[in-house]
């Protein structure tokens, strides 16, 4: 739990440095250094302690290569969220990521869904159009760029969901981080700015910060229930509003508080459906047992 926790606080500093650097340079940029940076303590594991073994791909090499595609299209898309809008604002829609997962799961693994999970995706849906009322002075664009992020983060883990069963979790990130980065390689000579020294720091935080809080949130899952880490996710409302508030002097006006709290409602439905349906599930196959 304590990784947990960590791990979601380091995603949100991560996004901090995106959206400081956002000012001044394209998100592709940005999601390129933070790609670059996140590749070197991999690179040591393999090149200077021998951990080839992260290199082996089992059996969905073309899977693992749209994983690394879609997840750099997600993070550049991400940080586009956070220049345009608030900390806060962002990070909850960024929450309706869950109540895509449902619908994708129908579409895309022919899964069931019963009321309960429907009925809090109709809910969470509710709390953005809250949030987006005329009263929230929410940025369109904005909106629409985090909804598109939401729908491509629920999109992965659809696919790592399935990968999981083929592939380890070391060998899945790393080809992300070296793929991604090529992929944000491409348009660079069209959009880079050269960093300033002050720059240089912040570049190096958004890159560190966002392998760290990969390593934590693998932590995480490897001790501890998945229904367990994911509630701890909404910790990141906590420390985006704060950071907003420190360093934008942003604060979320009502309206989007009485949205973001009935998104977080939808979301917590949703996981406790889950979790009871994987407690029964586990009840009937001790009982076959």
């Amino acid at each position: 739990m304590l990784a947990a926790m960590a791990a979601f606080f380091m995603f949100t500093v991560m996004n901090v440095f995106a959206k400081l650097l956002s000012a001044h340079h394209s998100v592709i940029e940005v999601a390129f250094y933070r790609n670059l940076i996140a590749c070197i303590p991999f690179l040591i594991l393999v090149f200077a302690l021998g951990k080839r073994d992260i290199l082996v791909i089992r059996s969905k090499p073309s899977l693992v290569g749209f994983r690394a595609v879609l997840g750099a299209i997600s993070l550049v898309t991400t940080f586009a969220a956070f220049s345009l809008m608030p900390m806060a604002e962002t990070t909850v829609l960024l929450f309706t990521s869950s109540l895509f997962i449902p619908i994708l799961g129908v579409i895309l693994l022919s899964e069931k869904v019963g009321p309960y999970r429907w009925s809090a995706v109709v809910i969470g849906f509710a709390g953005v159009v809250v949030m987006a009322g005329p009263g929230g002075h929410m940025s369109a664009i904005g909106i629409a760029v985090a909804i598109t992020a939401a729908l491509m983060h629920a999109t992965l883990q659809i696919v790592l969901r399935y990968l999981g069963r083929y592939e380890r979790p070391e060998t899945v990130t790393f080809y992300f981080l070296v793929i991604g980065t090529l992929v944000m390689a491409l348009p660079l000579p069209f959009v880079a700015v050269a960093p300033t020294m002050a720059e240089v720091p912040l570049l190096f935080g958004v890159g560190l910060s966002g392998a760290l809080a990969q390593w934590l949130i693998s932590i995480a899952f490897r001790n501890a229930p998945a229904a367990i880490v994911t509630v701890f996710n909404y910790s990141g409302i906590v420390w985006a509003t704060l950071f907003g508030w420190l360093i934008w002097n942003e604060w979320p006006l009502t309206t989007v508080l009485i949205g973001a709290g009935i998104v977080i409602a939808s979301n917590g439905l949703i996981i406790w459906r889950e979790s009871r349906i994987g407690r029964i599930t586990g009840a009937r196959v001790r009982a076959e047992l």
